[in-house]
């Protein structure tokens, strides 16, 4: 596996939420939801997205957009239309005055809207944690993605579309699938038209994005900037200088904030010891685990446990 496909092979959506949204202008909708990564694709239409993710962007049909979560933006007919509906963290959507409307806009099997026949229908889908939607990738990409469809014309938006409104033996998983494979295609669209190396393309760089590679696959090994200079074949300052422009910091930098999102993760996840979660990301102790992990995080790995599963 080179160091692209690495990174377009993250993506596994789980029960990812998805809708059909069908609207009438004027409207629009302000996003206040954060999951790590949304997919807007325009079926039927037109819409614009304002906001925080930068100057508006108008999106066409057969378009598709690919938001990082984080920003506050707004998808309406017109970047002058005003929002009636919000959309809140956990997919809660309101009126201006904190109204439910998720049952008032319910027009049938995964669609929502103003309007059972508008002129304007999206598809949109989300990874709700960073583990779906695959860190390498979260980390390469810029806050909003944009595929053309002259860039593309993939049939994928179009069977998502239709696969949307069936209701069959084992539905969310082809949905699931759907909704990677069409975001892998705008990934790869969007990697491939880009003009200079960037952080992202870290990942096809042969040096690099095998280093990465073996890092991401073998975080417990007891990796040096010498073993892993080693292993991808050059020297240990052509290893730190290439790393460092393409990833931004250096290897055992990036090495230990990646093993402390895997230990976030496995803290969660599972009720294994602090000391087995160390051995499994590679710190000899949980000792060991514990001190980097409150260095950099600034909590412990008990309270990090205790607070994500309260929600906090």
């Amino acid at each position: 596996m080179d160091g692209l496909e690495h990174l377009l092979s993250g993506p596994r959506a789980r029960q990812a939420f998805l809708l059909r949204m069908v609207m009438e202008p004027p409207w629009a909708v302000r996003i206040e939801d954060d999951p790590a990564l949304t997919l807007m694709a325009v079926a039927r239409g037109s819409a614009w997205i304002t906001g925080e993710l930068g100057e508006a962007l108008e999106l066409q049909a057969g378009d598709v957009a690919v938001i990082r979560g984080g920003p506050v933006y707004t998808v309406a007919d017109h970047p002058a239309t005003a929002p009636k509906v919000t959309i809140l963290k956990g997919n809660i959507c309101v009126d201006p005055d904190g109204e439910l409307l998720a049952q008032r806009m319910a027009l049938g099997v995964r669609t929502w809207g103003n309007s059972h026949d508008g002129s304007t229908v999206m598809l949109v889908g989300t990874w709700e944690a960073e583990t779906e939607a695959g860190r390498p990738l979260l980390a390469a990409l810029p806050p909003v993605v944009v595929r053309r469809r002259e860039e593309d014309d993939s049939p994928l938006v179009d069977l998502l579309s239709a696969e949307m409104l069936r209701e069959e033996l084992g539905q969310e998983v082809v949905l699931d699938r759907l909704l990677d494979l069409v975001l892998v295609t705008v990934v790869r669209s969007w990697l491939a038209n880009e003009e200079q190396v960037t952080r992202g393309l870290a990942h096809a760089d042969p040096t690099v994005g095998e280093a990465l590679r073996l890092m991401h696959h073998h975080p417990e090994h007891a990796w040096t900037i010498a073993s892993l200079a080693r292993e991808v074949g050059v020297s240990r300052a052509a290893l730190a200088r290439r790393f460092g422009e393409l990833v931004g910091e250096p290897p055992m930098t990036y090495l230990t904030h990646w093993r402390l999102s895997l230990a976030a993760d496995l803290l969660v996840a599972t009720d294994d010891a602090i000391d087995r979660v160390a051995r499994q990301v590679g710190y000899g102790s949980g000792f060991a685990l514990s001190a980097a992990f409150k260095r950099v995080r600034g909590v412990s790995p008990q309270q990090h446990r205790k607070a994500a599963r309260a929600g906090g």
